[in-house]
């Protein structure tokens, strides 16, 4: 069994089993000419390479900061942290706010603590109180 949020549905995103997806990443026959001769196949595009960094360069932080919408929370944790993941030193932090109606906080809040508790966080992340 999957839980719900484990699910995501992802545009440009494709289940394929495995023979399919050998068969893809295969380079194609080629196909001869009238000829006889084969064609010529196209170098494949490549991306840029980042220049090498000058021995003893050192390490340096790159940070990302902003917003990220509701929609691409699971996104986020697919694609984006594993890339981060493979550096040095990675920390993730959140800072999250919600308004809320304040006869439902105290529920709100108490619900927030347990996620946090079954999730082992309670002792990295806090309910802040923010009220006016």
């Amino acid at each position: 069994p999957i839980a719900p949020e484990e699910v995501a549905f992802e545009e440009d995103v494709f289940l394929l089993t495995k023979a399919r997806a050998e068969a893809l990443r295969r380079p194609p026959e080629p196909s001869p000419t009238p000829d006889g001769d084969p064609l010529p196949q196209p170098e494949p595009e490549r991306l840029p390479t980042p220049a090498p960094q000058p021995a003893g360069a050192g390490d340096t932080t790159l940070r990302l900061a902003g917003t990220v919408p509701p929609e691409v929370w699971n996104r986020l944790g697919i694609r984006l942290l594993p890339k981060l993941r493979s550096a040095k030193e990675l920390r993730v932090g959140i800072d999250l706010a919600v308004t809320v109606d304040a006869r439902s906080r105290p529920e709100l809040e108490a619900e927030l603590r347990q996620a946090l508790l079954d999730l082992g966080l309670s002792d990295r992340v806090r309910v802040v109180d923010h009220a006016p």
